[in-house]
């Protein structure tokens, strides 16, 4: 059972419906009574615009006064007010209230359009079953398809939305909102991604589907052989281009990961420059009578004068807009026009000289940004950020509606064959278009696309209102087949906004793609973004590779050497960048604790430079921490000042191709392996008690060695049927030198009472440990209990001399001198 609220609750959620129903209603009538002709309200100038309006029933009831004769009418003179002119004619009675809808006819009607346009937006919102199945752009094309019937229901033609009016007035706020607030980590970081599929994506995408057009109309059964090659070409750059608006519109809505979304909507940014260049292209060719090679490489340098120029100029004009942003430090209020401004004079400067306007506009926002922020106050800042945002989505959403009353009003033909292959190729070449690409440029990212990401990114190149607009550009004279072009493009766009846009957020969940992360980012984040810049910058110096974090950290250099001093004002051009991001998001928290009303519950001591700039009259009297003293707080920014951020001095980069041959490197080499070796034996040494057993050697080497340290080898004195070596020093490799004696004769001279030890050894050598000697005493000289001979000659053999180099050829066994 539902609650007693559930109904009223509905019927509140229904009310944009019906206001916007009822606003509608009250449009049409004025629509029909005065034989108003939309369709030309974009196109048409004023004097052809509107007709001859005379003051109807409405007007005489109010005034009583008869109709009024064609002398009133302003152009014509006026007799001259005599009495005897006026003394047969009856005086006209003073107009209390008049109608001139003439005269305010275009301000109202498009401020009707904008207002139908918010309500449904609103409806949309506020009713939450519509918007977790139908996207947004899905809902406001059906809203202009039944805008559309029931303007040509009630026997009017409905407006249709011109080119000149979509390019010039609906299409900037978008660009620019998308430009200006673009992430730039993830674009420059992805821009050779972004750049192949924009280009390089797009010119497959156009031949593959011109090309296959074209044999499609090949045949006979289509009856569509009169259509040629460049007919078909020009159709496919105009299809092929991925819409920016459409994009956006889909892609906020799923909170898709910033990966795919910097992929696929900087790709519609940046296809703009192949789009243009490819439309003007084709379209001059089709004036021409042959086309030679050099018109095919002047199309090709085309394509970098319309990109680079664009992006010159967006540039020159955000240099421009920062700087001007210095010196307004003492009139806040104009702060956000100059933004406003220069963004689109930078458009409109494009599009005079047939550049990309929507590079231009790109390129403004992302360079005058960092500078304007820098310069302007916290309350500019915030104007620009919601009046972009709002001024983007009463466009996006004007662009939307008249795409559907557009697509009732336009004229339209209908080929089977032609329509059905457009949508099957344009499918068929975006797949094979981002395979082939990302196969290609998988092999030099680290971070891999997936296979979900690919589909993901195929599955989300949406058409929109850019093609359309573009087809409504094509002169008939010249391509006599628009209407079925238009037709094609319409079907298109309906099916990628319908049937993927809808299709996309269920496909998202399935898969299991990453979502977008909305926590923001926090000082740590930051302290370590920065620290591993700075480590790769210096891993890539060391390896001599100029890579994407060298190229970085050499503009950031330049930048805050000289372009931050011409274009910031007052001590923030010296500022890290670290503490700059440490004033931003204090500003952020402050702001918010304001409009919450939370002042009294300030978690910590917040700067007095940001106090001032929220509330300059009047500092909170309590806080919960005491505030740092002025002092204190200049102090600590001077330690951070100095000490945070400090980048390296420049050096000479290592180059292992470009090292010159050092003479002392061989003998250092050597030293250290010299060294080396050495610490290794003393480990040894110190690590093993007892040294393992060397190799037997053979007789030559024994008897040598035997002889050149006699002492070092002596019997034990218990050992039984052990013989004694005895070596003539003066011929160790004689064998006469050798003389075995029986031990049981020397046994009686030698033999020491047995010890205990002793008796349990049965045969071989024994190790005894060296008593330590009384302190008094001198260890070299003082001969000790275990110092006799036999003993002396023990320790020898059991110690541990280390391991001993091999003697090398020709070296003799017994060196000289011993």
């Amino acid at each position: 059972m539902q609650p007693k609220g559930f109904g009223m609750l509905g019927s509140l959620r229904a009310l944009p419906f019906l206001v916007g129903m009822a606003a509608l209603l009250g449009f049409l009538p004025v629509l029909h009574s005065h034989g108003l002709e939309p369709q030309h309200m974009m196109a048409t100038p004023p004097s052809q615009i509107y007709p001859k309006i005379v003051h109807g029933a409405l007007m005489e009831e109010i005034t009583s006064s008869p109709p009024a004769s064609p002398d009133l009418h302003p152009g014509t003179k006026h007799p001259a007010n005599n009495s005897i002119a006026g003394h047969d004619k009856k005086r006209k009675s003073f107009p209390v209230l008049d109608v001139d809808y003439k005269h305010v006819r275009k301000p109202f009607e498009i401020a009707l359009w904008i207002l139908l346009a918010c309500l449904m937006k609103l409806g949309f919102h506020v009713i939450p079953t519509i918007s977790n199945i139908v996207p947004e752009s899905c809902l406001l094309i059906v809203v202009g398809l039944l805008v559309g019937g029931l303007i040509k229901a009630v026997g009017e033609d409905p407006p249709i939305l011109q080119s000149d009016i979509f390019f010039l007035f609906l299409l900037p706020p978008i660009i620019l909102d998308a430009g200006y607030f673009l992430p730039l980590r993830q674009f420059t970081e992805n821009m050779g991604t972004i750049l192949i599929f924009a280009v390089v994506g797009t010119l497959w995408n156009a031949f593959f589907v011109g090309s296959l057009l074209y044999a499609v109309c090949q045949i006979d059964v289509t009856g569509l052989g009169h259509i040629g090659l460049l007919d078909n070409l020009l159709f496919g750059s105009i299809i092929s281009a991925v819409d920016p608006v459409a994009v956006l519109a889909v892609f906020e809505e799923i909170h898709i990961n910033e990966l795919l979304h910097i992929l696929v909507f900087g790709e519609s940014l940046l296809n703009d420059a192949v789009t243009v260049v490819l439309y003007h292209l084709f379209d001059e060719y089709a004036t021409f009578d042959k086309i030679t090679f050099t018109d095919i490489l002047l199309g090709f340098l085309s394509f970098f004068v319309v990109s680079l120029g664009g992006v010159f100029v967006g540039v020159v004009y955000g240099i421009i807009a920062a700087f001007t942003s210095r010196f307004t430090s003492h009139i806040r209020v104009i702060e956000p026009l100059f933004v406003f401004l220069y963004s689109y004079m930078a458009y409109l400067s494009a599009e005079l000289f047939h550049l990309s306007g929507i590079m231009a506009l790109i390129a403004a926002g992302v360079v005058m940004r960092p500078y304007v922020e820098a310069n302007i106050s916290h309350k500019s800042h915030t104007t620009i950020k919601y009046f972009l945002k709002m001024w983007s989505s009463v466009s996006e959403t004007l662009i939307f509606i008249f795409l559907g009353v557009s697509t009732v009003a336009g004229q339209h033909r209908w080929e089977w064959t032609f329509v059905i292959s457009t949508l099957v190729f344009c499918l068929i070449a975006r797949v094979l278009g981002v395979l082939g690409l990302t196969l290609f440029i998988n092999k030099f990212r680290i971070v891999k696309l997936t296979p979900k990401d690919q589909f993901i990114i195929a599955y989300g190149g949406l058409r929109g209102a850019i093609a359309f607009s573009l087809g409504y550009l094509i002169e008939k004279k010249h391509f006599v087949m628009r209407e079925m072009f238009l037709t094609a493009i319409i079907t298109v766009i309906f099916f990628t906004v319908f049937v993927q846009g809808m299709t996309i957020r269920p496909l998202v969940d399935l898969l299991a793609v990453k979502k977008k992360n909305e926590t923001k980012r926090s000082i740590n984040e930051e302290i370590h973004t920065q620290f591993l810049d700075h480590l790769l910058t210096g891993i890539e110096d060391i390896c001599g590779h100029y890579g994407h974090h060298h190229w970085k950290d050499k503009l950031n250099r330049f930048n805050k050497k000289y372009v931050k001093k011409c274009l910031i004002a007052g001590e923030r051009s010296k500022e890290p960048q670290l503490i700059a991001f440490y004033h931003k998001m204090e500003m952020k928290q402050a702001i918010e604790l304001v409009e919450s009303g939370g002042m009294g519950k300030i978690p910590s001591a917040v700067s007095t430079v940001s106090m001032q700039n929220i509330n300059p009259k009047a500092l909170p009297v309590e806080r919960m921490l005491p505030a740092l003293s002025k002092d204190k707080e200049e102090e600590i920014r001077k330690i951070l000042r100095t000490n945070l951020q400090k980048t390296r001095q420049r050096l000479r980069s290592y180059n292992r191709h470009t090292l010159v041959a050092d003479p002392y490197e061989e003998a250092w080499n050597q030293m250290l392996l010299r060294r080396q070796k050495a610490r290794q034996l003393e480990q040894k040494i110190n690590n093993y008690l007892t040294v393992p057993t060397h190799k037997i050697d053979s007789p030559t080497m024994s008897r040598a060695r035997i002889g050149s340290d006699p002492l070092a080898y002596d019997p034990k004195p218990d050992s039984e049927n052990l013989p004694i070596i005895t070596i003539d020093p003066a011929s160790p490799q004689s064998p006469e030198s050798v003389d075995l004696v029986n031990e049981e004769a020397v046994k009686g001279m030698t033999r020491l009472p047995p010890s205990p030890e002793e008796d349990e050894d049965e045969e071989g050598l024994v190790m005894r440990t060296k008593e330590p000697s009384s302190p008094g005493t001198d260890d070299v000289f003082t001969p000790g209990a275990s110092d006799s001979p036999s003993n002396q000659r023990m320790m020898r053999c059991l110690s541990d001399p280390g391991p001993r180099p091999d003697p090398e050829e020709g070296d003799p066994f017994i060196p000289q001198g011993k």
